[in-house]
């Protein structure tokens, strides 16, 4: 079984034979919840590529260890970059979106405020739906032991993912009417991969216009409609399949 993954602010600069301590929630979580002891091995992280494997030396009360660090870690930057771009959906479906793409190996996530989306963040409540899914992602990334964790970024309007459609090396939205199916879409080897996810009511035409206009082609995923909260997550292991990244 693979040791678990814990965030430190250090861990990118740990030298083997440093030793680190990991308090706060981190400490409380390996001590109190996956009771660490003296001799386990665990993963520390910065969250962004780079980390060490390291084994507990000792545990003080119930929320810090002291760990030493047995090797550096470092993750290259996955090629091609993967990019799900998300539609708002209702209710903590957004989160199950972003917990399951996390584990899949997804990049990043976007939020999208697309014109059929029946959520809409604004003001605080849109600063706390963001601030769950970045935790979310955190913790998902945690649990999937991945060193670098997906960006969250800010939530985009339509002409902003219009211009993050062109910079692409290929984008998709995934459209039940599109001619030809995702997996036999032909794939850049480097570069980034953008896929557009749309809301329960499905992607406004304007909206699919638009972003065709900017160079993303439609491509359906089989002949099943998927949920908005799972579509992402589906077209990702198709990818990331193909891609060789799972290989």
């Amino acid at each position: 079984m693979t040791a678990p993954v814990f965030l430190h602010p250090n861990a990118a600069e740990a030298a083997a034979g440093a030793r680190l301590t990991l308090d706060g929630p981190e400490g409380r979580h390996a001590v109190s919840v996956k009771r660490l002891r003296p001799g386990e091995a665990l993963t520390l992280t910065d969250g962004a590529g780079a980390g060490a494997s390291a084994t507990v030396v000792e545990t003080v009360g119930k929320d810090r260890l002291l760990a030493e660090v047995v090797e550096p870690l470092r993750e290259p930057l996955p090629e091609p970059w993967l990019t799900v771009v998300q539609a708002l959906p209702k209710g903590d479906r957004g989160e199950v979106a972003v917990e399951t793409m996390t584990e899949t190996g997804v990049d990043a996530v976007v939020p999208w405020a697309a014109a059929r989306c029946v959520t809409r963040w604004r003001e605080e409540r849109g600063a706390k739906a963001l601030a769950k899914w970045r935790s979310t992602a955190r913790e998902a990334g945690k649990q999937a032991r991945r060193l670098r964790f997906p960006e969250i970024t800010d939530p985009v309007t339509t002409r902003q993912l219009a211009a993050l459609v062109a910079a692409a090396d290929l984008a998709v939205v995934l459209h039940e009417e599109g001619d030809l199916p995702l997996a036999t879409t032909e794939l850049p080897g480097t570069g980034r991969i953008l896929v557009v996810v749309g809301p329960e009511g499905g992607v406004a035409p304007e909206e699919l216009a638009e972003l065709a206009a900017a160079g993303a082609v439609p491509r359906r995923l089989g002949r099943s409609v998927l949920r908005t909260s799972t579509a992402g997550t589906a077209a990702a292991a198709v990818l990331l399949a193909r891609t060789g990244r799972w290989g």
